[in-house]
């Protein structure tokens, strides 16, 4: 059975992280594996005001050499690390065992604030890690981030945007969010190999119930790989699978709601 391994942050809420990863993996038939990161909660009591805990570098580490040393994985993602040790750590081992398959999806910005969490750790993720990845998947802002530029407001500056991020190291790159873009009339995704830019085009779903969408958007990229699809098709599979999951969102509370990765079940082919 093909296996893949995320290297995450677990969400309590169930919506994001990990938890969408390994969801994911299961509904793409994957034998999904994790390495948690950090814990990140939410407190009803203070409007769902997030904390971070994130897991300590020896634990970090004895779950790496169980997956990479004592399992194996065809494919692997990166999503939440923060903190330095954790992006090193995620470096070492997927550089050591020789992953080719490597999502890196750089969940690394506070969207709401419209801010970085840490400059300094996104440059090193962008350092350590972008030279590793198969494909890497930021959103507007993120991208943004690692293109050294402002966040992308139209198609022509996401093509920028990848262009830039190629030349730091990813072999693929996959902007999404392009339905935030101002005026569009469906959800546009810039993919680029180094050579020629796609479009990545789908329904653009009405709802606020999208926790989770860059998670499992990259998780599907992974699992798609790990089952030998290239990057172009996985990521064409991928933008399929996440639209039908928004297409099956639910509320989970007043505050936050998720997708539902099982919703393609419905009607992907």
């Amino acid at each position: 059975m093909n296996k893949v391994a995320t290297i995450a942050g677990s969400d309590a809420s169930g919506g994001a992280g990990l938890e969408a990863d390994l969801k994911t993996f299961a509904e793409y038939g994957v034998y999904g594996l994790a390495a948690v990161t950090l814990v990140a909660t939410m407190d009803p009591d203070r409007e769902w005001a997030h904390s971070v805990f994130p897991v300590e570098r020896d634990s970090l580490e004895a779950q790496l050499k169980t997956i990479f040393s004592g399992v194996g994985v065809d494919a692997a993602k990166t999503g939440m690390l923060g903190s330095s040790y954790a992006v090193e750590l995620a470096a070492w081992y997927l550089g050591e065992f020789k992953i080719e398959r490597y999502v890196l999806d750089p969940v690394m910005v506070c969207k709401g604030a419209g801010e970085a969490l840490n400059p300094e750790l996104n440059e090193l993720v962008a350092d350590l890690l972008l030279p590793l990845a198969l494909v890497a998947t930021p959103n507007l802002f993120e991208a943004g981030q690692l293109a050294g530029m402002e966040t992308p407001t139209t198609v022509d500056e996401m093509k920028r945007a990848a262009v830039r991020i190629f030349e730091r190291g990813a072999k693929n790159v996959f902007i999404k969010g392009g339905s935030k873009l101002p005026g569009q009339q469906s959800a546009i995704d810039i993919f680029y190999d180094g050579k020629d830019f796609n479009q990545v085009e789908g329904a653009l779903v009405d709802t606020t119930w999208t926790h989770g969408a860059g998670c499992t958007t990259a998780a599907a990229i992974a699992a798609g790989l790990a089952l030998g699809l290239d990057p172009y098709e996985s990521v064409s599979r991928a933008k399929k699978f996440i639209t039908y999951s928004l297409k099956g969102g639910f509320a989970l509370n007043r505050w936050v709601g998720p997708g539902n990765p099982s919703a393609w079940r419905k009607g992907f082919n």
